[in-house]
């Protein structure tokens, strides 16, 4: 990881190691912003100091923790445990996913609710940070056990949530069939149609058209941009995605309709591999409607390969291309993964998941001048269309799919612009994710000191 020569900062995350032990995903999350806003911390660092505007970033609002008791199709009682992390609302409500995974912990749930407060301050639209999820795991579980969980855990989370509070959306593990569920159970507890308190709803009672769609189109969008910087076009270009969920899907297509070739998509259990480009069609019926494994793909594509995952770095990543789109989930690329892909000639990364890549990982791509589209601004398309499904929710109107995809094109043509403007004015390179971080601490360190000591 870089060096922090800035004491108050090296102090500062040696305090935060001390008081977040057995956390590691929220500690590489601090340690990886924290080192990138070193330029404009040493600016104002005596402002800061006197205000502990740091501590107060880094320190969660609020944390709610609760048990989710349910019973299964066979009788039996059995209990999760439910979080929702109110990290920071000094722009606008909390606003963030709901994780249901068996990983599912209190470090994961603050590292994401922490990178969603920069991520939703580069939208430009007024919502803060948060995050929420359950040790819950829906695979294998029958839509009768998936609504009563998902009812019992909205019996809880509904007295710290609110349009105007804190807007849940989907996550891993949470798509529209859970979105409906608690969406169903808040309304009855409630007694009252309150559309704007959760994002990702189905069209029929305020869900927006294009948010499906959205964090995989707003990561290509992001992607143009950042190789249209450097004089590089996708057309052409081969790309290989890990996963194969509804960001992977989505990159997939509009990669597809922008002119690159996407040759490889994967799972838990391993990858594929179609060197005509992926049928997105079959991808689609495999993992949309039938829920199944991606190696089900040979089944209808002749000439397509399969790899297994065995252990260690995904086989994913052994195949060659130009662009690599991690799209799966945090920590997917180490650094032993980093040098295969400059081995292999990779031109640029985008994660379209939340922190994909280690700090070592991200380090020795941009040292190895690999264009990296950081998760917090490449992957914000998502939370991004989920504000305009509470503005459509809020003026009771509902827009075309152009009209909400060219919104989305130009917030994230904008994010792109704050990230290159920050990269521009402290000399950083082709260090987007330090511009990323710059310029949404900006904003957000902006309002908490207008705000008081709160």
């Amino acid at each position: 990881m870089t060096l922090i020569a800035t004491k108050y900062l090296s102090d500062l995350i040696v305090q935060a190691e001390s008081k977040n032990k057995n956390e590691p995903e929220f500690i590489q999350a601090l340690k990886e912003v924290l080192s990138t806003l070193e330029p404009v911390i040493k600016e104002h660092e005596s402002e800061y100091k006197s205000l502990a505007l740091l501590e107060r970033l880094i320190e969660p609002e609020r944390i709610v923790s609760f048990r989710v008791p349910w019973v299964d199709d066979k009788g039996q009682v059995q209990v999760n445990r439910g979080f929702r992390v109110q990290f920071n609302g000094s722009i606008g409500p909390y606003k963030g996913g709901l994780r249901f995974h068996p990983s599912v912990n209190q470090s994961i749930m603050k590292f994401l609710a922490f990178e969603q407060i920069f991520k939703n301050a580069l939208t430009g639209l007024p919502i803060g940070g948060g995050k929420g999820g359950s040790d819950f795991n829906p695979k294998g579980k029958s839509d009768m056990e998936i609504m009563k969980f998902c009812q019992s855990f909205m019996n809880e989370l509904q007295k710290h949530i609110g349009q105007d509070v804190d807007v849940p959306a989907g996550d891993i593990g949470v798509g529209g069939r859970e979105i409906g569920y608690l969406f169903g159970q808040f309304r009855r507890i409630r007694n009252a149609y309150e559309a704007g308190v959760l994002t990702g709803k189905g069209l029929e009672y305020g869900g927006s058209l294009a948010r499906k769609e959205a964090t995989g189109y707003g990561l290509m969008y992001f992607m143009r941009e950042m190789l249209k910087a450097s004089n590089i076009g996708l057309e052409g270009k081969t790309v290989i995605i890990s996963g194969s969920g509804n960001v992977a899907i989505y990159a997939c297509e509009k990669a597809q309709m922008m002119g690159a070739k996407v040759v490889g998509m994967s799972d838990s259990s391993g990858c594929i591999y179609d060197s005509d480009g992926i049928k997105l069609d079959v991808i689609k019926e495999i993992k949309e409607v039938r829920r199944g494994r991606i190696k089900e793909y040979l089944d209808v594509v002749q000439g397509a390969k399969y790899f297994e995952n065995t252990s260690g770095t995904p086989r994913i990543y052994e195949i060659k291309a130009d662009i690599v789109l991690p799209c799966a989930t945090q920590n997917d690329i180490n650094i032993e993964t980093a040098k295969l892909l400059v081995n292999n000639g990779v031109i640029a990364v985008g994660e379209g998941a939340n922190m994909p890549c280690t700090n070592e990982a991200v380090e020795y791509l941009i040292q190895n001048n690999v264009l990296l589209a950081p998760g917090k601004a490449a992957n914000a398309g998502g939370v991004a269309t989920s504000a305009l499904e509470m503005s459509q929710n809020s003026i009771r109107d509902f827009w075309t799919f152009d009209v909400v995809d060219k919104k989305l094109e130009a917030i994230m043509v904008n994010i792109f612009n704050q990230c290159q403007r920050e990269v521009n004015e402290y000399n950083l390179g082709i260090n987007y994710l330090a511009g990323a971080n710059i310029a949404a601490f900006k904003k957000i360190s902006n309002a908490m000191i207008a705000q008081g000591i709160i």
